[in-house]
């Protein structure tokens, strides 16, 4: 019993923060509000390290690879096993739709965030790269700074022998950054049982207003795709085993992601999942960060969802041929569009309603709908990149992946099964 506790009192603390949160923000309401601050610093703290964490994880573990290695095979597999992901999570969707149609009548809501009146040009500029070196650093620009990282990796990687203190440089900070976010998860029960305070105060009754039907929908399917889904996922990379080791190591990566609603402060915890998991370093160090911006299953679900409630707001049928192909298409490029710039899911629901041709009136309830699922889709978009690290792994690695955890990065050989 005391080894059970040493082994998972991390857990325990966490889950105990977590419900005692829960249970004072039904208790007390907004008067909780004042708990906020202290969430406010955890999860600013995340955020601090995450870059580092994020930028020493990318470039260490391409500079610590060797010339014709595995990478390119990595990154192609990866962008499959996301598109795919996306994909099957929004399909899902589109026959759940069909089953149970939404045709509640939404009343038009204000506008309360506003949205950006750049060109495209300078948004596409902006997702990829920022004019300043110290832009990097803001999370804000992560996908800007994943690509800087992975151009770093690569140079250290052709310098040779001449950039072998900066190679070590690399593994050494990428080993002291996970220290770092070890410390600052010792204060994780206390940060995320008030961010739950927080949020079941202040917006748990929203849940219950004029958006409950389309609101139960998603939540119902974003749980059935976590649990089945995910389920399949693991089952698929690793077997039984696969699925025992993903739902054992995902607790606390789930926490993270429902207590912050940060696909990046969850980063860290999916990272050291990924590693009890057994998932290689090489994969883990670039899938985990890279997902993060490009691979939200929780956004493509919910991108469906809106535009259902759009079309039954407007009165318009949401299965045609044209219409279901066009929603797939819209649903890959708000998945990608929401992780790379600041407000993204609201510049993705303008996508997706420009693409329709529907009118401005569209856009305050797929926003109100987009901000009310923002846990679940949390929950989806973060913890869906380690079981997709997983299925990586089973691609580029063979069968028997989980049993060769963490082998040198230089290892010759790679199982093609």
């Amino acid at each position: 019993m005391k080894d059970l506790y040493k082994n998972y009192s991390g857990i325990i603390w966490l889950l105990t923060g977590i419900l005692l949160g829960s249970l004072a923000g039904s208790i007390f309401g907004k008067k909780i509000e004042v708990l906020k601050p202290i969430g406010d610093i955890f999860l600013n703290l995340l955020f601090t390290a995450v870059i580092p964490l994020v930028f020493f994880a990318i470039a260490s573990a391409i500079a610590g690879l060797e010339r014709g290695n595995k990478l390119t095979r990595i990154m192609g597999v990866m962008c499959a096993v996301f598109l795919g992901t996306v994909l099957v999570s929004a399909m899902v969707t589109i026959i759940a739709v069909w089953l149970f149609p939404i045709h509640e009548t939404l009343t038009g809501v204000k506008l309360i965030e506003a949205t950006s009146d750049r060109s495209v040009g300078d948004q596409i500029t902006n997702i990829f790269t920022t004019g300043e070196f110290y832009q990097l650093l803001s999370r804000k620009s992560m996908l800007a700074m994943i690509i800087f990282s992975v151009i770093i990796g690569f140079a250290t990687l052709r310098a040779g022998e001449k950039g072998e203190a900066f190679r070590r440089f690399l593994q050494a900070g990428n080993e002291v950054f996970k220290q770092v976010f070890i410390l600052i998860m010792k204060m994780g029960p206390l940060g995320l049982g008030a961010y739950f305070a927080y949020q079941v105060g202040v917006f748990g009754p929203q849940l219950f207003g004029a958006y409950a039907r389309s609101l139960g929908l998603y939540y119902s399917v974003g749980a059935v795709y976590f649990v089945v889904g995910f389920s399949a996922y693991a089952f698929i990379a690793g077997g039984i085993k696969g699925v025992r080791k993903f739902w054992k190591n995902n607790i606390v990566p789930s926490a993270t992601a429902v207590g912050t609603c940060s696909s990046i402060a969850t980063i860290p915890a999916n990272m050291d999942a990924a590693k009890n998991i057994g998932i290689p370093d090489v994969i883990t160090n670039v899938t985990i960060p890279l997902g993060a911006t490009l691979h939200k299953d929780g956004s493509s679900i919910s991108s469906i969802i809106k535009m259902a409630v759009v079309f039954a707001l407007f009165g318009k049928s949401f299965n045609s041929v044209d219409v279901i192909v066009l929603a797939l298409g819209m649903t890959v490029l708000v998945s990608l569009v929401e992780g790379g710039i600041p407000n993204g899911g609201y510049v993705g629901e303008l996508l997706f309603i420009s693409a329709y041709g529907f009118p401005p009136e569209a856009l305050p309830p797929a926003m109100i709908i987009g901000t009310l699922v923002d846990p679940m889709a949390t929950l989806l978009n973060a913890t869906g990149d380690t079981v997709a690290a997983m299925l990586i792994a089973r691609f580029t690695e063979g069968r028997g992946w989980m049993d060769r955890a963490n082998e040198p990065l230089t290892s010759p050989s790679v199982s093609t099964a």
